[in-house]
């Protein structure tokens, strides 16, 4: 009989196996996706043409990276930035929640087999990688992760032993209070799942847990499948948190995996034990008998995860407009919130088109681009003049955010002319894509522009500085000068080579150049009369200096159009 310290020692090594297991797939996780790189989101982006693309994505490339969770936060960054449209991301998450059986499967051999045996040679290889050949070092990180999850799993096992839990009375006699055959307590459990999984943030430290009491032949079956539907609920607040501070496309999304499984968990429910007997035949064992061999319960476990959710993916799958128009319905759209027409409206992934009609759509989604970038410029002119402290954060971090998806665009549509450049292509068509490149790289700089003035004009507002009523004109006045060489530029990208507009767009630009240089000369003289603060006056010709960069851009812009 094992004495309370007993109990607590080896419960110490339980909690510790079970850091020690979440850090272990983190590393690996990490370790490949750093390894695939940007081909791994680049993947993402452009393998869902429909839902069963979008399906077998999402499941691949959770087997790839041993996180399901780290897949739906990627699909919910990339529908945050307009890379990916609800639909899409709904058939990414559900081939994302198939893909993360493969974990329970590890887990459950681990409890069956010595795979602490793996872990000394993993240790060895992945030190090598890492001090001898650095090219290798995240294959080196990779082993290190699958060492730790071995050796923690390992541990588990050891511990579960140790504990003796088929002989502790007290445990046996509190699980066995509960009424294996009565809704109610697979309900209970199911609710303790979900709520311990929110808490914990690990679905796999759950379910290591639930393996344990169950291989142990203390929590039954029953129970345990309960605890497990629980963990698949429990799973999706990682993603729903991570669209907290999202847009509403986003949060859609995150909202989207939390409905699919709570959908697969309620018809399940409707169909439990004969469910539930089939999964544990597939492995040999029959949960109705007296007597059976509990270390099979940890691959039954393993069997109920994976039928239940490549059942749920199948049947769910035909649903997906419906589960689109039922998360649209609870999240309700703001007209206010313009991100959400951040999407690559033109250019889809998949089967590529003839040249000409890639380079069409390419052109088509440049123009969206340019249009995209004017309305961020607008939304610099609004906060250089709001005076409301809570309306100018709200337009900073939408300025922010327009910024970080104008990257995300110009990566994408850099990615989809490379790709049609690898066609056979006439020499006007590879120039034509080159003029191209050139202007996505320099509207990403507009865009940068913009940014970099919301910054100067956001740590004026922190410093509580306030510029003059002249500075305020001069910067009105520049601002409207780029307002008008924005508008050219985009009429231009509409109807092609004007001489008027392009004429114009130049005679905007030295309007500019000359009006810079005499404010900057202006400031001088200004500072020199203590007519306001060095520290405003910096920011004041740091926002000029960015207004005549942004002039440079949008010619930049124009010259690629026409192809000069």
């Amino acid at each position: 009989m094992l004495e309370t310290n007993d109990y607590v020692l080896i419960g110490s090594k339980i909690l510790g196996a079970l850091s020690l297991l979440i850090f272990g797939m983190k590393i690996m996780s990490e370790a490949l996706q750093k390894m695939a790189g940007p081909q791994l989101r680049h993947v993402l982006g452009a393998m869902t043409t429909n839902r069963w693309t979008g399906l077998l994505t999402g499941m691949f490339i959770t087997v790839a990276v041993q996180s399901s969770s780290a897949t739906t936060v990627m699909t919910v960054s990339f529908v945050n930035a307009g890379l990916l449209t609800l639909a899409q991301a709904i058939s990414v998450i559900m081939g994302a929640n198939i893909g993360t059986t493969l974990t329970a499967w590890i887990m459950s051999a681990g409890f069956s087999m010595n795979i602490t045996d793996f872990v000394w040679p993993a240790f060895l290889v992945g030190m090598m990688l890492m001090i001898y050949w650095r090219k290798y070092r995240y294959m080196g990180d990779f082993l290190f992760g699958v060492a730790f999850m071995f050796f923690s799993l390992g541990m588990l096992s050891v511990a579960g032993k140790e504990m003796d839990l088929g002989h502790n009375e007290t445990l046996i006699n509190f699980f066995s209070s509960f009424n294996t055959n009565s809704y109610s307590s697979i309900i209970l459990f199911l609710l303790i799942g979900t709520i311990l999984t929110c808490i914990v943030q690990s679905s796999a430290a759950l379910m290591a847990i639930t393996m344990v009491l169950c291989s142990s032949g203390v929590l039954p079956i029953y129970l345990g499948v309960a605890l497990v539907m629980g963990e698949n609920i429990g799973t999706t607040m990682t993603a729903n948190l991570a669209a907290i501070t999202g847009n509403t496309q986003a949060r859609r999304a995150a909202l989207a995996h939390l409905v699919f499984n709570v959908i697969g968990v309620i018809w399940v429910l409707a169909v439990f034990y004969p469910f539930v007997n089939l999964a544990c035949s597939i492995v040999g064992l029959d949960p109705t008998s007296s007597s059976y061999d509990v270390t099979k319960l940890s691959f039954s476990l393993a069997a109920f995860h994976t039928m239940f959710n490549i059942t749920n993916t199948l049947l769910l799958i035909w649903f997906v407009p419906q589960i689109e128009k039922l998360v649209c319905w609870i999240i309700k759209s703001r007209h206010s919130e313009e991100e959400e027409e951040f999407h690559l409206k033109y250019i889809q992934a998949g089967l590529m088109k003839t040249p000409e009609l890639s380079v069409m759509e390419a052109q088509r989604e440049i123009l969206l681009f340019a249009e995209r970038m004017q309305r961020m410029f607008g939304m610099v002119c609004e906060l250089i003049g709001e005076k409301d402290e809570e309306k100018s954060v709200k337009l900073y971090s939408r300025i922010e955010k327009y910024e970080n998806i104008s990257d995300n665009i110009e990566q994408e549509i850099a990615k989809y002319l490379e790709n049609v450049s690898n066609a056979h292509l006439s020499d006007e068509t590879k120039a034509q894509i080159r003029a191209m490149m050139r202007e996505i790289g320099e509207l990403e700089s507009v865009g940068d522009a913009c940014y970099n003035m919301a910054r100067v004009i956001k740590r004026k507002q922190n410093n509580k500085e306030h510029f003059t009523e002249m500075q305020k004109q001069h910067i009105n006045g520049m601002t409207g000068l780029l307002d008008m060489a924005l508008n050219q530029m985009v009429t231009v990208m509409k109807e092609g080579k004007g001489a008027l507009n392009i004429n114009r767009v130049i005679n905007l630009e030295n309007e500019i150049n000359n009006y810079r240089d005499l404010l900057k000369n202006n400031n001088i003289t200004d500072l020199n009369e203590h007519r306001y603060s060095y520290t405003l006056g910096s920011m004041y010709t740091d926002i000029i200096n960015e207004c005549e960069r942004l002039g440079d851009y949008v010619v930049n812009v124009v010259e690629a159009r026409i192809g000069k």
